[in-house]
């Protein structure tokens, strides 16, 4: 049958620098944006346009998930490639558990250490007080979320669901692609959600965050390379540059009243608050923005990804999920810090350069610790003497 042909360009094989630059981006900037009252945070994209560090890191997740399963679906079949997927699903659910576990722990002993009691308030433990056994049952369920800590359950739903996702797309990419957005934009009118406990709903939609996902997968599958004619378009150019200008001017808005009073309410009020929960349609025309710039002037032989100073945050990028885990519990740390000394600039600069160095160490740890669990390679053998040398 035709429907069963592969029709996706498979990504090429070989290491992508660039997923591994932008994951650790995105992990230090979830960090420092994760840390209120910090100056530090003000370099993170968010404060300059309408996506940020979670629109990165979620779509990098797709593009990586494809690059990695896509193949070994194809080579090994379908149960292979979604039993590997299952289990990196089960990876990502131990590692939320266990930050999960060592978060609430934390917020709870030093709230009562320091007689804080609006701090189990603001990070959303405060059902642990009232009712802490279906607290916790929830929390395995992943409908309880403390603060901070909802960008690894929408990672988890996302790939748990992928292995289908991924076997359609690797069929009918541009179609799989049309699907995602029209489940978005369903969801969003709609308003269906996930729900939370013990109230509410997930702060990132999955039904309307699917699509940054799924996006990245489509780019991972060709999509980006099929649509090269119009990323190097130079109308393309000045229309990216354009938004990006508008972005920063709306975003700005935002963040300064006297700049918002400038423009009408109905300007104004469709693009403030920034809807982050329901990934707003401008919002994602944003990322995109971005990721057409990237491709464009970013190509994977960069000689400038070989430079050392990029070096720290490819390696953060490259041990994503633990750098990923110490840094929510850091930005935590961080906040705790600052809220109990007197938040000067210098004491936030400390907590945000300790914090990425410590996320850094970790990152490079790891790296070296793989490498030693790698067999050693035999030395090469010598040759023998040839019968000439013998002679003599």
């Amino acid at each position: 049958m035709a429907f069963l042909n592969i029709n996706a360009t498979l990504p090429e094989k070989g290491r992508d620098l660039r997923l591994d630059l932008f994951r650790g981006i995105a992990n230090w900037a979830i960090f420092l944006d994760h840390i209120p009252d910090n100056i530090v945070n003000w370099i993170t994209t968010r404060n300059y346009g309408f996506s940020d560090a979670a629109d990165l890191f979620v779509f990098i997740s797709g593009y990586t998930a494809t690059f990695v399963y896509a193949r070994m679906m194809l080579e090994r079949g379908f149960i292979v490639g979604a039993t590997r997927l299952t289990k990196r699903v089960w990876q990502l659910y131990v590692a939320h558990i266990i930050l999960f576990v060592i978060y609430i722990a934390s917020i709870s002993y030093l709230a009562l250490r320091f007689g804080d009691s609006e701090m189990i308030n603001e990070f959303n433990v405060a059902g642990l007080v009232d009712n802490a056994t279906e607290t916790l049952r929830q929390g395995l369920f992943l409908r309880f979320k403390p603060l901070n800590l909802d960008v690894l359950p929408l990672y988890i739903v996302l790939m748990g669901l992928f292995p289908p996702v991924l076997w359609f797309m690797l069929r009918k990419p541009d179609l799989t692609m049309v699907l995602s957005i029209v489940l978005w934009l369903s969801a969003r009118h709609f308003g269906w959600n996930l729900t939370a406990y013990p109230g509410g709903q997930w702060y990132f939609n999955p039904y309307c965050w699917q699509v940054l996902f799924v996006f990245g997968a489509w780019c991972a599958m060709g999509g980006a390379r099929r649509s090269g004619w119009l990323i190097n378009s130079s109308v393309t150019l000045w229309v990216c540059l354009a938004y990006l200008a508008f972005a920063l001017v709306m975003t700005m808005a935002g963040r300064f009243p006297a700049l918002g009073g400038m423009f009408p309410e109905w300007l104004f009020s469709a693009f403030n608050p920034n809807d982050k929960t329901n990934l707003a349609p401008y919002r994602f025309i944003h990322f995109v923005v971005i990721v057409i710039l990237v491709i464009r002037f970013v190509p994977k032989e960069w000689p400038g990804l070989e430079w050392k100073v990029f070096d720290p945050v490819i390696v953060c990028g490259q041990q994503s999920l633990a750098v990923f885990c110490v840094g929510v519990f850091l930005s935590f740390v961080g906040h705790f810090e600052l809220s109990m000394s007197s938040g000067s600039l210098f004491a936030q600069l400390f907590v945000s350069i300790a914090g990425i160095a410590i996320m850094t160490t970790v990152a490079y740890y790891i790296s070296w610790s793989k490498r030693q669990d790698k067999p050693l390679k035999p030395p090469p053998a010598k040759s023998a003497a040839p019968p000439a040398a013998k002679a003599a």
